[in-house]
């Protein structure tokens, strides 16, 4: 697949490099073109001239970016992903008196949906940690890849992508769904930063129904 991975940080970088090992053409780009370019070099992905040239040019687009610029990015991006699938790979979490806290009343991927109404908003790869997305094993154990939307072509697109890079993929439904995803990835973050967590750690359902098959 050609996928533009709009985003340079750890997540981005991790994602760009394990998408290339899978055999994607993958295509970086971000609003600092310098940060683009190294994680170009150190993953063998190309950069893009701008993050909507890359999604343009993309038959899947991941966003790998702090949700407070998703606005910004949809807005850059919304005539370029129409009809594509867009991964949401962000996360939801906040700082009240008590320490970290969530909304569970909607999702990151919910509100990015609003955002690029003619895209297929996928929620995908954000209940692992950076380190599980370059590697994902945790003791041994193949971690799950969960996905969540509302268009079946997209998420099998999706699905296909999780297994590529070594996940077990996971069909969780809706894109309501991602309100849990985000959860799991809540509480992977609280519990690493309550216990000086080594950032190593994954979810794993253990004997998860199988789909029932379609009738034919």
């Amino acid at each position: 697949m050609k996928i533009a991975i709009i985003g340079a940080g750890n997540v981005g970088t991790a994602l760009a490099g394990s998408f290339k090992r899978a055999g994607h053409d993958v295509i970086v780009a971000s609003r600092d073109p310098e940060d683009a370019g190294g994680v170009a070099t150190a993953t063998g992905a190309r950069v893009g001239a701008s993050n909507w040239a890359a999604a343009d040019e993309a038959e899947v687009v991941v966003l790998a970016i702090p949700f407070s610029s998703v606005a910004d990015v949809a807005q850059e991006i919304a005539t370029a992903v129409a009809g594509k699938p867009v991964v949401d790979a962000t996360n939801r979490m906040s700082f009240g008196a008590a320490g970290p806290e969530m909304d569970t009343s909607t999702s990151n991927a919910e509100e990015l949906a609003g955002f690029l109404p003619r895209a297929h908003v996928i929620k995908a790869f954000n209940t692992l940690l950076a380190s599980r997305q370059v590697d994902p094993t945790s003791a041994g154990v193949q971690l799950d890849g969960f996905v969540a939307g509302d268009d079946a072509a997209a998420k099998a697109t999706v699905l296909e992508l999780a297994g590529s890079i070594g996940l077990h993929p996971v069909d969780v439904g809706p894109l309501s769904r991602a309100r849990q995803l985000e959860g799991l990835a809540f509480l992977n973050i609280v519990l690493n930063v309550a216990n000086g967590g080594k950032w190593q750690s994954g979810w794993k359902l253990v004997d998860a129904p199988e789909a029932a098959p379609l009738a034919a």
